[in-house]
């Protein structure tokens, strides 16, 4: 079946953080997209959800927010990957895991590879910390925004940690 056009139809928002510009997208009031670049289709809104994401981000990237209570929503992905993305909530602030314990945790042990695609693909990066998943070795691995975000992110939690900010 179809869904109606304006069941469809989203907006963002836009957040200058330390990193660049953050685009949040939004369908209906629950948060379903962070991005690096400006989504094409939607238009910019202002309400009281992108406010409310866009100080919780402001604390993060100021104080160290450790966790997010904002309204989140999974617009695509399959369940498996769905399952990845909400395992990322449990890996602690300023800490690391790897493709194998997410794989492990998520039931599918030598689904690695697997569990990397996902993260790929992951629409809520920072809220959904893939950032936080590097290689076995040590090595961070691949980021949908690029290497350099992903060091950042790292590099950012753990100073803030160190700080006790």
């Amino acid at each position: 079946m179809k869904q109606k056009r304006s069941e469809n139809i989203g907006y963002y928002d836009i957040l200058d953080t330390p990193l660049g510009m953050l685009y949040l997208v939004f369908n209906s009031s629950f948060l379903t997209g962070v991005a690096f670049q400006r989504p094409a289709g939607i238009l910019l809104k202002k309400t009281e959800e992108t406010a409310f994401v866009k100080k919780e981000l402001t604390e993060y990237f100021g104080k160290g927010r450790r966790d997010f209570t904002c309204r989140t929503a999974f617009t695509e992905g399959t369940d498996f990957e769905k399952l990845v993305w909400d395992t990322l909530r449990e890996i602690p602030y300023a800490e690391t895991r790897t493709y194998k314990w997410m794989a492990e945790k998520v039931g599918h042990s030598h689904a690695f590879r697997a569990v990397g695609n996902a993260l790929g693909k992951n629409p809520i990066p920072i809220i959904f910390p893939c950032h936080r998943v590097i290689e076995s070795d040590g090595s961070l691995g691949g980021y949908s925004s690029g290497e350099e975000i992903k060091r950042r992110l790292l590099e950012f939690e753990y100073y803030t940690r160190l700080s006790g900010s």
